[in-house]
């Protein structure tokens, strides 16, 4: 399936990948800067993202754990999430959602 995550810059980046993946890999698969620090331990928000509002209620609530580390990421907005946190499953083919302009991926420096 197909995801497309719009860049820091705004520019569509499609992205494979399978049910059962977790939406920070297939970012990171296609080249997105989405550090992921804490590889998914929820304790970081260097894989945070913006979905877009059509997907928002779509998709599973966010825990109370993630709510909390989502108040620590530069650019948070109402339909914010932490990428790691979004398991994907195939009626969620389409999905997009956008890297905030903030994102930094301290890897590729």
């Amino acid at each position: 399936m197909t995801i497309t995550f719009l860049d820091p810059h705004g520019k569509p980046v499609a992205a494979n990948a399978e049910p059962g993946d977790n939406l920070l890999r297939a970012g990171q698969a296609a080249g997105l800067p989405l550090e992921g620090t804490c590889e998914g331990q929820m304790a970081c928000s260097t894989c945070h993202v913006i979905v877009a509002a059509d997907w928002f209620d779509r998709l599973p609530p966010a825990s109370e754990e993630e709510e909390d580390m989502l108040d620590f990421a530069a650019g948070a907005r109402r339909t914010s999430r932490l990428s790691c946190q979004i398991e994907l499953t195939a009626d969620m083919a389409g999905l997009t959602v956008s890297v905030p302009s903030q994102s930094n991926d301290l890897r590729r420096m």
